[in-house]
């Protein structure tokens, strides 16, 4: 794992939404690094042994804690669940489609962090492509 100050990790429980009336816990990290400015990850730990790892635009998800957006494979929106604020996820793949709620203080502070290692507007100053350029042409 990686503890450099380029990268900023927060672990924390998603609800998978089965049902209206039933949700599965699912641990999951989010994970920003200077090196892919642009992009977050968020990895679900699944009862399968094997993470899964989805990837998406940093603005998308700065975004649906404020609106509805996006649209095709990544669709998120705030909302409230009882008295929580929670961040909704809908993501479709091929393996099928699945409805995750994320606590959203918790998603708003880790942002907050992402943003202090590389602010909104800043994130290709953040790619050091003349170091890029020289590993894929060495």
């Amino acid at each position: 794992m990686d503890h450099s100050p380029s990268v900023v990790e927060h672990e924390l429980e998603l609800n998978l939404v089965v049902s209206p009336e039933r949700s599965v816990p699912v641990p999951a990290r989010l994970s920003y690094g200077s090196h892919d400015p642009y992009a977050v990850h968020i990895t679900f730990h699944l009862d399968t042994g094997t993470p899964v790892t989805w990837v998406f635009s940093r603005e998308l998800l700065v975004e649906g804690t404020f609106r509805p957006c996006g649209q095709g494979d990544v669709r998120i929106w705030p909302t409230r669940a009882g008295r929580r604020s929670v961040l909704c996820l809908a993501l479709t793949s091929p393996a099928g489609d699945a409805l995750l709620e994320a606590p959203l203080p918790a998603v708003a502070s880790w942002l907050e962090r992402a943003h202090r290692l590389v602010p909104p507007g800043c994130e290709l100053a953040a790619l050091d492509l003349d170091s890029s350029l020289a590993e894929l042409l060495a």
